[in-house]
């Protein structure tokens, strides 16, 4: 079972362009949240402590307990909007979740062991993340925080898909319903060399026109 995550915020009453512009220049963030039987509820939160909370992984993945007026609601981030240069998030969406009720939500792997496998361990291998996150479908009690996984065992040329992925007791991959094609690769583990000697091939077919035009110039 993941970790509690309490956040604080109030219910606003007044909304619109210049409301939420003066709750910024307050140090407050305008958010909404939406979902479940009840209506949507604007709700503000104090940016300080919301900035302090988004630098962990757990802000954008796990259920949230939203504390609005002293009533607690469970909920998850579903979008945070960010100003395009300042240190400022501009304004966020929550979704309630029910308790009975299968969610989705993107969880991000962590990948263990890497330096110590066999791949790791061989010189000119390179081990490639393809996926830094996975959506899941589970109920809100069983949403993990993140998804281990075990590279100790990688050697070279080994892939592994999202199919072979650990995945804790009630949790589920979506995209694995919908056919073979969607059991993507998450992790390879290749000659870097291989990659250098594409990276090197390209200069080379480009300077043969070159080398045409040339000589066809000199006639």
């Amino acid at each position: 079972m993941s970790t509690e995550h309490n956040i604080k915020a109030t219910s606003r009453n007044v909304e619109g362009k210049g409301a939420s512009r003066r709750l910024r220049h307050a140090a407050s963030i305008p958010a909404i949240v939406y979902g479940g039987k009840s209506a949507p509820q604007p709700i503000q939160l104090d940016h300080e402590k919301i900035w302090l909370a988004q630098q962990h992984e757990w802000f954008y993945s796990s259920i949230l307990n939203l504390d609005i007026d002293g009533k607690t609601e469970q909920v998850l981030l579903r979008d945070m909007q960010r100003h395009p240069f300042k240190q400022i998030i501009m304004h966020l969406d929550f979704q309630r979740v029910d308790a009975n009720q299968a969610l989705r939500a993107s969880v991000p792997l962590h990948f263990l062991n890497q330096d110590t496998s066999p791949a790791g361990k061989t010189a000119g291998v390179l081990v490639l993340h393809e996926l830094n996150e996975v959506e899941v479908s589970c109920l809100p009690k069983d949403l993990p925080e993140f998804i281990e996984v075990d590279l100790s065992k990688l050697e070279l040329g080994q892939i592994i898909h999202l199919s072979e992925l650990k995945l804790p007791k009630g949790v589920e991959i979506p995209a694995l319903k919908l056919g073979k094609e969607h059991d993507v690769a998450v992790v390879i583990a290749k000659h870097a060399r291989v990659e250098s000697e594409e990276e090197t091939a390209a200069p080379e077919a480009a300077e043969v026109p070159a080398a045409k035009v040339a000589k066809k110039d000199e006639k």
